[in-house]
C-alpha cells in the first residue's frame, strides 16, 4: 500500500513519495509532479481517488488474464478514469512511466486482448490544464467570462478556436480525439442564449433551424392546425414563426393536421390494452423518435416528453421546443464536423461530449430525475448518443 501524504479532507492533492513510485515511473518530470504538486482527487472531468486507496497499478496486475494483452498496454500505470456526463466513470486513465504520455483504455475483462489505448495528454501537468480550461468553458469564467452574454454563431467559432488553440501549443498540433471533439463539440452550446424574447427555455439565432437544414425542409403551422389542448402561447408563435425539421434524424415530423392529442389516437394506434396517462387530452403529438415512441408536447405547459407505448411511460424529453430545436440542431452539427475530423474513431468519447453539451443548455434532457408519475429515469438523448450499435452518431 503506498503512503500518501493527504489529509482525510477529499480536496487534499494525492502526493505518492518517491518510494510509492519505486520502478514504475522513471520519467523524471512526472516523478517530480507526483511526488510535488501531486493529482486532485477529483475534478469536472478527471477523477485520481482510486489512488489513496489502490496505489500505482499496471494493467497487468488488474486484468484477469495479463497474457491476452498486448505487450504495450502491460506496463501501463492505471491511476485515474474519466469522470462521464452521468458522474461514473467511464475510461480508465493510463500512465506510460517512461515517457510521462497519457492516454485512456476499456478494461474487457473477458477479452482483454480487444484492449487498446488512446492517447490524452503529453504529460500530467497539461491533461490538468487541458481539463482546467475545458472546465473555464463549461462554467464560462475565466478566459471564456465573456461568452456568458456573448451568444451566436460568431461565439461559437471564436471560442471553438480559442481552445483548440490552447490545445495545439501543448500538443504540436497532434490533438488527441478527447480535446479535439471538447473544442469543436462544446461551444456549440453558445449559439442561443437565455429565453427573454421567445417565452421559452432559448433564444435560438434567427433562422438557425433553416440554414442548417435547409428551408425547404422546415415545416412551420397555422393556428388552424392547432388542437384546442395547445394554449401555451409561447410554444404557439414558435411552431408558427421557427417550425422544426421534418426529418432530424432521431425525430420525424408528423405533418398530418390538424395535430392530434394522445386521446384522440384510434384505439388500434395505440392498442386497446395500454392505458394513456391521465393528461393524454392536453398532450398534442408532433411525430415520433422510434416507431413506437412518441414525441408529445404538453399543450399547457409547452413541456415536451415522450410516450412510450411498449411500457406505457410518459418520460421528460426536452425542457420545451427551443430545447428540443437546439437538441436537433447539435446532432446535426455534429454529424457535419464529424464528416470533417472523424469524431466517431472515439464514440464513446464522442456520446459523452454531446451529453455534456446539451445538459448545458437543458438539464431536463439529461437529469434522471423523475418528473411523472412513470418516469423512470431513463433519458432518450444520451441512450440515443450511446447507441454505437445503432450507429446515429455517424454521418
Amino acid at each position: 500500500m503506498p503512503t500518501l501524504e493527504a489529509t482525510a479532507d477529499d480536496a487534499a492533492m494525492i502526493i505518492l513519495t518517491e518510494a510509492d513510485l519505486g520502478p514504475y515511473v522513471t520519467h523524471a518530470p512526472t516523478r517530480d509532479w507526483l511526488t510535488g504538486p501531486g493529482l486532485p482527487p477529483e475534478i469536472d472531468l478527471l477523477t485520481f481517488a482510486a489512488l489513496r486507496t489502490d496505489g500505482l497499478r499496471t494493467v497487468a496486475d488488474v486484468t484477469a488474464a495479463p497474457d491476452l494483452l498486448d505487450r504495450a498496454l502491460r506496463d501501463r500505470l492505471v491511476i485515474g478514469g474519466l469522470i462521464a456526463a452521468d458522474g461514473a466513470t467511464s475510461e480508465s486513465i493510463l500512465l506510460d512511466g517512461t515517457t510521462g504520455e497519457i492516454s485512456t483504455t476499456y478494461f474487457f475483462q473477458d477479452r482483454p486482448d480487444l484492449m487498446d489505448e488512446l492517447p490524452l495528454a503529453p504529460s500530467l501537468e497539461i491533461l490538468l490544464r487541458f481539463a482546467a480550461v475545458t472546465e473555464e468553458l463549461a462554467t464560462l469564467r475565466g478566459r471564456f467570462a465573456q461568452y456568458a452574454t456573448d451568444r451566436g454563431p460568431q461565439a461559437v467559432v471564436a471560442a471553438s478556436r480559442a481552445l483548440l488553440s490552447l490545445f495545439e501549443e501543448d500538443t504540436d498540433g497532434e490533438v488527441p480525439p478527447y480535446w479535439r471533439m471538447a473544442a469543436l463539440i462544446r461551444p456549440l452550446s453558445l449559439i442561443a442564449g437565455p429565453g427573454t424574447h421567445s417565452g421559452l427555455t432559448l433564444d435560438l439565432p434567427l433562422r438557425l433551424l433553416d440554414e442548417e437544414f435547409g428551408a425547404g425542409e422546415i415545416v412551420r403551422f397555422e393556428d388552424v392546425d392547432f388542437p384546442a389542448a395547445l394554449t401555451h402561447e409561447p410554444t404557439r408563435r414558435f411552431l408558427r414563426e421557427v417550425g422544426l425539421p421534418e426529418d432530424g434524424t432521431w425525430f420525424t415530423l408528423d405533418t398530418d393536421v390538424p395535430l392530434p392529442t394522445l386521446a384522440e389516437y384510434e384505439p388500434a394506434d395505440l392498442g386497446t390494452a395500454i392505458e394513456l396517462p391521465e393528461n393524454a387530452d392536453r398532450l398534442i403529438d408532433l411525430g415520433y423518435l422510434l416507431e413506437d415512441t412518441c414525441l408529445v408536447v404538453d399543450g399547457t405547459t409547452g413541456e415536451v416528453l415522450c410516450w412510450s407505448t411498449p411500457d406505457a411511460a410518459l418520460r421528460p424529453l426536452n425542457a420545451d421546443l427551443s430545447t428540443l430545436a437546439y437538441t436537433l440542431w447539435l446532432i446535426h452539427r455534429e454529424k457535419a464536423l464529424d464528416s470533417r475530423h472523424g469524431l466517431t474513431e472515439a464514440y464513446e468519447q464522442l456520446a459523452d461530449t454531446l451529453t455534456r453539451t446539451l445538459a448545458a443548455l437543458d438539464p431536463t434532457a439529461c437529469a434522471p430525475t423523475p418528473r411523472t408519475p412513470t418516469d423512470d429515469g431513463l433519458r432518450y438523448w444520451p441512450q440515443a448518443f450511446e447507441d454505437q450499435a445503432g450507429g446515429g452518431l455517424y454521418p
